[in-house]
C-alpha cells in the first residue's frame, strides 16, 4: 500500500513503464491492455476492419524461454492450408527433440499432443523458395502444399524477412510464422516489448497477412476460400503490399 501511494505521489506509473507502446496503441486506434498482475499486455488491432490480437507475456511454447510475443488473425483460409517457417536455430532444436522423442520412447506415432511445429517438421519436407541467400540461411519452411508455401514467403514477405534479420530478428531468437486453420500466427522470444520491436513485429506480422491472403486467393478459387476479403488485385492491398480478456482460453 505504501509503495503504490508513493507512486501515486511520485506521478510514476504503477507497473512496467509501457508508455510508449500504450501511447503509439492509443494513437492508432488500437486497445491496449495490461493483463492481471503485470505480467503482460494486450493490443487489439486490425487490418481493414479485421481483427488481430498481440499478446506479449509468460510463453505458451516450450521452446521459448522467458516471455514471448505473439500474434493472430482469423482470416478463414482453406482450413487445409497448413504453413511453417521458423527460424534455422528453432528448426534444429525442434527437429533433434522431435527425433529423440521417438528414438528414446516406446513412441511410434506421432499424436495430437505432439505440437504442429514439431509435428509439421515430422511429416512435411523442407520446401525451397526464391529469396535472398541470407533469408535461405536464416529460415526454414515446410508446408503440406509446397508451392503454395513457396508463394507466401517469396516477394514481399522474405524482403520483410530479410530486413527484419538486421533488427527484431538479428540475435536469431525463438521465431515462428504459421499458417494454421485458417489463421495467421506470429509467435518469437522477446525479452522487452519496447516501441520498436513492437512495431517491428506488427509490420512483419501484416505482411505475412496481406501474402497469406493473396496465396489463399489462388488455393481457394472454389471452396475454403478466405471469405470477405477484398480481392487481391484490390488497389488497397496492392497499396499495403508495395511495389515488390487477456487470458483468452480460444487463443492457440
Amino acid at each position: 500500500m505504501l509503495d503504490a501511494i508513493k507512486r501515486l505521489i511520485s506521478g510514476k506509473p504503477d507497473g512496467p513503464d509501457w508508455r510508449a507502446v500504450s501511447e503509439w496503441a492509443r494513437e492508432n486506434k488500437m486497445a491496449f491492455k495490461r493483463v492481471r498482475e503485470e505480467e503482460g499486455f494486450v493490443i487489439d488491432g486490425g487490418m481493414d476492419s479485421k481483427p488481430w490480437r498481440l499478446e506479449w507475456g509468460s510463453p505458451q511454447r516450450p521452446y521459448i524461454e522467458g516471455h514471448e510475443l505473439r500474434l493472430r488473425m482469423e482470416l478463414g483460409l482453406p482450413p487445409n492450408l497448413q504453413v511453417l517457417l521458423l527460424s534455422q536455430p528453432l528448426r534444429e532444436t525442434l527437429e533433434r527433440q522431435t527425433f529423440e522423442r521417438f528414438t528414446e520412447s516406446t513412441q511410434t506415432v506421432i499424436d495430437g499432443a505432439t505440437p504442429e511445429e514439431m509435428r509439421w517438421l515430422a511429416m512435411f519436407a523442407k520446401v525451397t523458395f526464391a529469396a535472398s541467400k541470407a533469408v535461405r540461411m536464416r529460415f526454414g519452411l515446410v508446408g503440406n502444399t509446397p508451392q503454395v508455401a513457396a508463394s507466401w514467403v517469396e516477394g514481399a514477405l522474405a524482403r520483410q524477412l530479410e530486413d527484419a534479420s538486421g533488427n527484431l530478428l538479428a540475435q536469431e531468437p525463438p521465431f515462428v510464422l504459421m499458417l494454421l486453420r485458417g489463421r495467421v500466427y506470429l509467435r518469437m522470444q522477446l525479452a522487452d516489448p519496447d516501441l520498436a520491436a513492437v512495431r517491428q513485429a506488427v509490420g512483419l506480422f501484416e505482411v505475412a497477412v496481406l501474402q497469406a491472403v493473396r496465396v489463399a486467393g489462388g488455393v481457394g478459387a472454389g471452396e475454403g476460400a478466405a471469405s470477405g476479403w477484398p480481392s487481391t488485385s484490390s488497389t488497397a492491398w496492392q497499396t499495403q503490399l508495395g511495389p515488390d480478456d487477456p487470458k483468452d482460453s480460444s487463443r492457440h
